[in-house]
């Protein structure tokens, strides 16, 4: 890579960067102020220099908005110094959530695939099943949640397999409709010609139709992982589980805990991007053994 190339991808990502961390410290300044300003009266101190004040708005235990330099600070503390098998461990609470996500993308690749088959092939599902899979989308995850935990809960099933269905319903979605795109983009001039040489339906299956769906299917794999990850951390909050980053959102919001929970939404932010940088991977790896060129 060239290194005005270089240049031209890190230099604005940096620039974006640096802004928000600006942004965010003069956010935190402006909200801390009240509850600072209060904390000094009653702990009778006298006014005192502006960046006294600041560094004091800057280092409250519960803020309300804590600064990015408490937040980096809670996530190397809790990533590095502690034990995996710690329950204060981020690495421990994603590896929990890890699971329920993979087990649900899993899930819903497989299911999303199926339905792209059947409606591309059937026109009664095409027209019928559709329709409904949009609608489903419709409906909040927050509400679905709840009602899957209880249901489940009555039939004695726990644990992994609830958190990993709702994980399954956000991501389902985006392969099925990846998918259909997919196996009907092959154009009409190579469908008659797999017609010309006498192709079965099976053989314009898999020697046209899915070969053409595979970029369709990892770009809807992408934002498949990313929603799974999402149903995870949705599915832990309702079932009462003592760990998972759902967990540390919740008790981050239960005590008060706000550095706490941001570096929950840090370490889900970081596994939703290591998740995604996977599977482009992977597409990638599938692209090169189909005969793709790198561009």
């Amino acid at each position: 890579m060239k290194p005005d190339t270089l240049t031209q991808r890190i230099l604005p990502v940096v620039t974006i960067l640096l802004v928000i961390v600006v942004v965010w410290y003069v956010a935190a300044v402006f909200m801390n102020a009240p509850f600072q300003r209060d904390l000094d009266r009653r702990a009778n101190i006298a006014a005192s220099k502006p960046v006294d004040f600041i560094e004091r708005t800057l280092s409250q235990p519960k803020p309300v908005l804590p600064a990015p330099h408490q937040v980096v600070s809670n996530v190397f503390e809790n990533t590095f110094l502690r034990r995996v098998t710690s329950n204060r461990s981020l690495v421990y609470h994603a590896w929990v959530t890890l699971s329920s996500t993979v087990v649900g993308f899993t899930f819903g690749t497989v299911l999303g695939i199926l339905i792209a088959v059947g409606i591309v092939h059937v026109k009664a599902l095409d027209r019928s099943l559709m329709p409904w899979i949009i609608a489903s989308q419709t409906v909040p995850i927050l509400a679905i949640a709840p009602m899957v935990i209880v249901v489940l809960a009555a039939v004695n099933i726990t644990g992994l397999i609830p958190k990993a269905l709702i994980s399954t319903y956000l991501s389902f979605f985006p392969v099925a409709v990846g998918m259909v795109k997919g196996l009907r983009s092959p154009e009409l001039i190579q469908l008659d010609l797999m017609r010309t040489y006498h192709a079965s339906a099976a053989q314009t299956f898999w020697k046209l139709r899915v070969p053409a769906s595979i970029p369709f299917l990892f770009t809807s794999m992408k934002v498949a992982i990313a929603a799974s990850l999402v149903g995870a951390i949705v599915g832990e909050m309702p079932t009462g589980a003592v760990a998972g980053i759902g967990r540390k959102l919740l008790d981050g919001s239960y005590y008060s805990q706000t550095i706490d929970l941001f570096a929950a939404l840090i370490a889900a932010s970081v596994l939703a991007a290591a998740l995604v940088t996977i599977v482009g991977l992977a597409a990638k790896i599938v692209d090169r053994a189909m005969g793709g060129r790198p561009a």
